[in-house]
């Protein structure tokens, strides 16, 4: 009888522990069983996103008020569409806000960062960020770097 017990709360444990790394890949990876809040979305066009991911945070004064839901090519202008959700109870963002492509940390993940403008006017559900910037690549960055140098170094 003592075997089963052990054997029960071996079995009891193991499950809590599988329970407990569920919830923390939810957690992690910003995905949610429910969504009980409610958003509107708006979008912005981008010359470049540099590799910006749907469920990346958007973020204001650095609060999280919602997520990129898709990023797409428009055919037409050839640049990238990143569609967010706005949590329904942050709905006094200006409409000549800036949106930008942000980088959390040196070699961290992109995010939307909204930076506040100054109109009395407020965006709205199917809205868009008339003004944007783009992802900063380093890639291009050394490249700028190197062929200045490089061309200083020829004169």
């Amino acid at each position: 009888m003592r075997m089963k017990t052990v054997e029960i709360s071996v079995g009891g444990f193991m499950i809590a522990g599988v329970l407990a790394l569920i919830v923390l890949a939810l957690k992690v990876s910003g995905l949610s069983l429910g969504t009980d809040h409610q958003t509107y979305q708006v979008h912005a066009m981008f010359d470049n996103t540099g590799a910006l991911k749907p469920r990346a945070k958007v973020a204001l004064a650095g609060v999280i008020i919602g997520k990129v839901k898709q990023v797409s090519l428009d055919k037409h202008t050839y640049m990238a569409r990143v569609d967010m959700e706005i949590d329904a109870d942050i709905d006094n963002i200006p409409i000549d806000s800036t949106a930008s492509i942000v980088t959390a940390g040196f070699l961290g993940e992109k995010y939307i960062g909204i930076s506040v403008g100054g109109d009395e006017e407020y965006l709205k559900d199917g809205g868009r960020f008339e003004d944007t910037q783009s992802a900063v690549i380093l890639e291009e960055l050394i490249g700028k770097f190197l062929l200045g140098a490089v061309n200083k170094d020829d004169k």
